[in-house]
């Protein structure tokens, strides 16, 4: 599933009747995976209709991601993405068995190596801002070097290449390329500005 822009799209807090108009906007500045959180309102309907209408284009699914049942849901309306806050094996494996892609959230080598060993395709380190670069570029000393490692929490426009640089496949974008409630031409905008800082 790791293509040459593992950038995720966090739509955090996005309403159904807003959410085509800002997916289609992140699709059409080069996104590929949008991940909206299942503590959004109404996150059923939002994830469902994104899949029908974006699933060809992009890899679509949801974040926060607790527990077995939610995972169910999410295969059941063709979801191919779960992101994870925690390393939860159950859900790991539930999701992976279903032909999802998950990114698991951890922050230490043996939250890393319990997600790895569940079936997890990828890592997010979360907080990021907190642990830093530095952090990231240690840990991924002893994980597996094809393990993409996204760093989620705090990265920006502007430190984006510090995270690449430590050793990170891409990046979970949260806040800064998405607020709930802010209009499509702000998402546009902080979408451009996220891949022009990916491309230099």
């Amino acid at each position: 599933m790791q293509d040459a822009k593992l950038l995720v799209a966090i739509l955090r807090g996005i309403y159904p009747h807003e959410a085509s108009d800002h997916v289609g906007a992140l699709i059409e500045e080069g996104f590929r995976y949008i991940e909206i959180p299942l503590n959004s309102p109404d996150w059923q309907k939002s994830i469902a209709e994104m899949v029908t209408r974006y699933g060809d284009s992009a890899c679509i699914g949801a974040g926060t991601v607790l527990k077995v049942e939610q995972v169910d849901f999410l295969a059941t309306i063709g979801a191919k993405l779960v992101v994870t806050p925690n390393t939860q094996p159950k859900v790991i494996r539930r999701a992976v068995d279903a032909g999802m892609w998950v990114c698991a959230g951890c922050a230490t080598a043996t939250e890393a190596f319990t997600a790895l060993e569940a079936g997890a395709q990828g890592l997010k380190i979360f907080p990021s801002a907190a642990f830093g670069p530095a952090y990231i570029s240690a840990l991924k000393a002893v994980l597996p070097p094809e393990v993409p490692v996204l760093a989620v929490g705090g990265v920006t426009p502007d430190n984006l290449a510090e995270y690449l640089r430590a050793g990170c496949a891409g990046a979970g974008l949260g806040g800064d390329l998405y607020r709930a409630g802010q209009n499509v031409e702000t998402t546009r905008l902080q979408a451009r500005r996220f891949m022009a800082a990916w491309r230099s």
